[in-house]
């Protein structure tokens, strides 16, 4: 946030030149509200407050749209959709990148302070004396996060279609965003979608094999299918390999590969009485696929031994499987785990 408060330093110097001192009062009131309320994730207090800094300065001749998107991320923190969509589009809509270039002079004292470019072209051009170090610096773009976050509130809303083709928009500027693309395959399937989004999947990785987001987002889809889920094992497994710390793809892995579970159990309890053999078969049966995904699971609580979810799966698996001893380990290092979760 300290660039925003820089910024309007910025414009107060510029205003202070020829505009009505109540115009700066006004902005320097507005940014102090915003910024009290922002720090004190009072999200609802100070989007509108930065709204009215934009406001402000629009009236008066400066359109910097860096107070709109504080107040678009501000209404998105509180959870007010549909005023965070509308700035969010109206940013993406108007070419807003985020990109600002702020202009800085140090003086006979040493002191370092910014200046419109106007003031700053001045100072460089008839005070070489009393300024010296003119630098130039730009802020970072804030483009993939307009459309990851606008695609995300559309997708939050529903609006499988207007996220879908926002989505399509972002990845033609930004191909390798991991958010967009899962944005993407969630709106497609929440659409029915899923063919289309499977041939994407698909054409995607013959031009780049190496993408774990898209291995992952592959194997979700075949694992929909009994069918081609030895596919998703395979599409989870390339994810990991590619990404070993993608958690998501390693629970994906271990519960594909077990398969549905809650079912064999059912079907269990269902035979233990009628037809015990039938029923001992299909324990054995359970317990070879939980020995099965015992690997990756192993492989996911290495990659990530924090993961209460990798922790609790391992605890489990080495139940089922018998090995009591690292079962008791295990149990051990949940407890561990969720004694450190902060407390609800």
């Amino acid at each position: 946030m300290k660039k925003l408060i820089l910024s309007l330093a910025i414009v107060a110097s510029a205003f202070a030149f020829g505009q009505k001192e109540d115009v700066n009062a006004k902005l320097t009131s507005a940014n102090k509200a915003a910024m009290d309320a922002y720090n004190a994730k009072n999200y609802a207090a100070s989007a509108p407050k930065f709204m009215e800094v934009y406001d402000l300065l629009k009236a008066n001749g400066q359109d910097d749209k860096t107070y709109m998107y504080y107040a678009g991320l501000s209404y998105a923190l509180a959870n007010n959709s549909d005023a965070a969509i509308k700035i969010y589009q109206d940013l993406i809509n108007s070419g807003y990148t985020g990109v600002q270039t702020t202009y800085t002079a140090k003086d006979k004292a040493g002191n370092v302070s910014a200046y419109d470019k106007k003031t700053w072209d001045l100072l460089k051009k008839n005070s070489s004396k009393d300024f010296t170090d003119f630098k130039t610096e730009q802020t970072p773009s804030v483009e993939v996060d307009l459309y990851e976050t606008l695609s995300t509130l559309l997708l939050n809303a529903k609006k499988n279609d207007e996220a879908i083709a926002l989505v399509e928009k972002g990845l033609a500027k930004f191909p390798n965003s991991t958010k967009l693309k899962e944005v993407q395959g969630s709106a497609l399937y929440a659409s029915g979608n899923t063919d289309k989004f499977m041939q994407n999947l698909k054409e995607q990785l013959a031009k780049n094999p190496n993408d774990p987001t898209n291995w992952y987002n592959l194997g979700v889809l075949q694992a929909k299918d009994p069918a081609t889920a030895d596919a998703a094992i395979e599409s989870f497994k390339k994810a990991v390999q590619l990404k070993p710390d993608f958690e998501n793809a390693y629970q994906n892995l271990v519960y594909t590969t077990i398969g549905d579970d809650a079912k064999a159990v059912e079907e269990i309890n269902s035979l233990r009485k009628a037809k015990p053999d039938d029923a001992t078969k299909l324990i054995e049966a359970r317990k070879a696929k939980f020995e099965k995904a015992l690997p990756y699971a192993e492989s996911w609580y290495k990659a990530i031994p924090t993961s209460i979810d990798a922790v609790s799966t391992l605890k489990d698996i080495y139940s089922i499987t018998k090995n009591q001893a690292k079962m008791a380990e295990m149990k051990a290092k949940e407890a561990e785990l969720e004694a450190k979760q902060p407390a609800k």
